[in-house]
This record gives C-alpha cells, structure tokens and sequence, in this order.
C-alpha cells in the first residue's frame, strides 16, 4: 500500500485543490468568446502568464490552481470546459468530462499545442494516506521537441511554470548524455517515498480545440478506448 507523502512535501510541487464544481453552460455569459477558439491563442495566452502567482485573464480573477489557469485560457476564447461537470466532481474531472464529450483523449502519438495534458495521484486529494484519487491536476501543451519532451504550462503551487515531460523515457529526470531534462518532478518525496516525475504520473491528452490551416496538421492519434472515467482511475 503506498504510504502518504506529507501534506508538506506534496504542497511545494502541485497545489490543484480546486473543489467540487456545478455543470453550468458552455454557453453563459462567463463563457463569452471573444475571438475564435485557436491553438496560437491559447499558448500565447499561457505563456504571457509564466511567473505569476494569480490567473487574472482579461480582467477576470480565476482560481489560483491548475483549473483555473486552463479554465480562464479557454473560456477566453468561447469554451466552457466545466459544461459537463456533474456534482460532486473536482475541476480535473469536470475538465476531463468535457474532453470526453467535446474532443478526443489520447495516450499514444505526439500532442498539439494547445492540447490539454491529464495526471493521476499528484498528491492524496482526499487526505486518507493513499493515492487514489485519479485525476488530480492538468496543463496546457505548450510545444513538443525534436526528442519527443512535451513542454507543459501549468500552475503549481509557486505560480505559473513551465514543466517537461518525456513518455518515450518515462523514469529518466535527464538525458545521460547530454544533460537535457527529459522530465521535471511532479511530486514530491516524503518519509520512504522518491519524488515522482511527470512522465510517472501522465493519464492522457486531451484535444479540444480545432486545427486551421495556419497551425499544425492533426497527427491520426490513437483514441484511447474505453474512455476512463474521470475520477475513477
């Protein structure tokens, strides 16, 4: 049985404590585009919020968690990612829901940017010593390298960062070659744990947005079938 890693230790790396949600529409006034949903839109908007504590996005405050920072970007472009929320869901799985219904989740191939990227266990949600809480905590794709290294915007508990993430060297912190980082820690260690990276602790990829014909050609990703339930995994 894996063992609690202290609130402490957990708490310097992911702090996405965004609480149980209610469904509202996609379409209501909180969700007011104002220009057309687009991959470059959503990472520039991500990427002008690097190193701040707060996800303020036009003028609007949002939770200062991972949520929040994916929540403000998207619904500044028209996209209530917590349309399908059911009660008693945390924001990871309100987010996922969506996905689900709206755009496609996938494990294998390269992302877009501005895809959604899902993890599982970044820290014990519910307190209870183990982790098993399923989703946890999301990012936005911010670009992927010749290598394969995903690099994810996301808001930890120091604010808005960049983190790396390589699937194809899942338990590698950094290239024994060259000294490149292949994945950051995702969360921390404690009393008999290791700290655990992102390429650990990755669920899916999420793509919602559409592709124009200035942006990247869609890859035929694989769809991961059956959908997990956000929640439950």
């Amino acid at each position: 049985m894996r063992r609690l890693v202290t609130c402490l230790g957990v708490s310097l790396l992911v702090g996405c404590a965004t609480p149980a949600v209610r469904p509202w529409s996609a379409r209501s006034p909180e969700a007011t585009a104002t220009v057309a949903p687009s991959r470059a839109y959503a990472v520039a908007i991500a990427e002008g919020l690097l190193g701040q504590s707060t996800v303020r996005i036009k003028g609007r405050r949002y939770p200062d968690d991972c949520t929040g920072l994916v929540r403000g970007v998207f619904e500044s472009m028209g996209v209530g990612l917590f349309a399908d929320a059911r009660r008693g869901d945390n924001g990871v799985t309100s987010i996922f829901r969506f996905a689900q219904e709206h755009g496609r989740v996938f494990r294998g191939g390269r992302p877009l940017p501005g895809d959604l990227v899902f993890f599982k266990d970044t820290y014990d949600q519910n307190h209870d010593g183990r982790f098993d809480d399923g989703l946890t905590h999301v990012g936005l794709v911010e670009r992927v390298d010749e290598e394969g290294t995903v690099t994810i915007i996301h808001r930890v508990r120091r604010g808005i960062v960049r983190f790396r993430m390589n699937l194809e060297h899942r338990d590698e912190r950094l290239d024994a070659k060259t000294g490149r980082p292949f994945n950051d820690f995702l969360r921390a260690a404690g009393p008999g744990q290791k700290s655990v990276l992102t390429a650990q602790l990755f669920e899916a990829y999420a793509s919602v947005l559409p592709t124009h014909a200035d942006e990247l050609p869609m890859p035929g990703l694989p769809v991961l079938r059956p959908q997990p339930e956000g929640g439950s995994i």
